[in-house]
């Protein structure tokens, strides 16, 4: 560390060396050497290091040239304490009852505190209830590991989508949701979606309940309709997407990809296909919403959407024009996702 001749008085080089300090208190003194070697100028050593002069001025009053730690953080440690004014008998109800509801906070024990005659508040049970944990009186119980939780169910084929996994052309991956539809008073229909995030080219239906059946029934309808082969289909962790369904997916030889717990986010583009599928066709049809009947108004529906409504984020095309330029060039980048 450079040392200015005549700067700083009986500190030498060496004693500096042997002294360590924390990287804070280091610049400070950075500081100090750089305002001694510039004639004392404050502000041009404020200027220099970016700092105001109330901090600088700060530091230049604490300094002892004979002792560098006085350049350490000092402690902010009052110098006068709260003292506890909970009674010894207060203090070892807390700590009776805690034992015996080791679950129960201070918010329960005050009640029962109260109940006993003690005048005491919720923050003060807590109060007492850290400190007898950091003299270790009060100690936790340790846990069994019983729980209540419901585990994590291996599946028999569905899996989730590698990171590696690779969506370039349509038919790699499918997103499939359903939607509560209650379109009378009394009356809920399901409704399934299924996008194709490149194409955007969604196949839509509507069933009395959603199950594992009527989703296998779903996707048959889902093969039928696309205009190319379905590679992998991507669903949340809904029971209508087990059993039957998932062997119908083994079956035909469809990955079949499942969301993490609480992320219908990584659904993005069938929750987009829910909310314009609601606004576009279920706000604004005039149905008895009789359950045959409203299965052929969502299919000219669906062919609507597929083939006459321009995507903005197809660039203004249909699905369908978007599948006829990417077949005439399948290598182009023809859209931005």
């Amino acid at each position: 560390m450079r040392i200015i001749s005549g700067v700083v008085s009986g500190v030498s080089r060496l004693a500096r060396l042997q002294v360590e300090l924390s990287p804070k208190a280091r610049q400070r003194l950075k500081w100090l050497d750089y305002y001694h070697s510039r004639g004392n100028n404050a502000r041009l050593t404020c200027r220099h290091y970016d700092i105001s002069p109330q901090t600088f001025y700060r530091w230049k009053k604490r300094y002892n040239p004979h002792n560098l730690r006085s350049l350490e953080n000092r402690s902010r440690r009052p110098k006068h304490l709260r003292q506890p004014t909970a009674s010894v008998e207060l203090v070892e109800t807390v700590l009776k009852l805690r034992e015996t509801y080791p679950r129960w906070g201070k918010d329960k024990l005050v009640v029962l505190l109260r109940e006993q005659g003690f005048i005491c508040s919720t923050s003060m049970v807590g109060r007492i209830i850290r400190r007898l944990k950091d003299r270790g009186v009060l100690k936790e119980p340790v846990r069994n590991h019983v729980s209540a939780h419901r585990g994590g169910v291996k599946r028999p084929y569905a899996i989730r989508k590698p990171k590696e996994y690779q969506v370039a052309q349509p038919g790699d991956l499918i997103q499939l949701d359903t939607l509560d539809i209650r379109p009378l008073p009394g009356v809920m229909l399901k409704h399934f979606t299924a996008r194709d995030i490149i194409s955007r080219w969604d196949v839509v239906d509507v069933y009395s309940r959603a199950t594992a059946s009527t989703a296998a029934q779903f996707l048959d309808k889902l093969e039928q309709r696309m205009p190319f082969t379905i590679r992998a289909i991507q669903v949340d962790g809904g029971s209508e997407f087990e059993a039957v369904f998932e062997e119908e997916c083994q079956k035909r030889n469809i990955k079949l990809f499942i969301l993490p717990p609480h992320s219908p986010k990584l659904n993005g583009y069938v929750e987009r296909a829910h909310r314009t599928h609601t606004e576009e066709f279920y706000e604004v049809v005039e149905s008895s919403f009789d359950l045959p009947e409203l299965r052929d108004e969502l299919l000219e529906w669906e062919r609507v959407y597929n083939t006459i409504r321009p995507h903005q984020s197809l660039d203004y095309m249909t699905p369908l024009k978007f599948l006829q330029q990417w077949k005439e060039n399948p290598r182009e980048e023809v859209m931005c996702h």
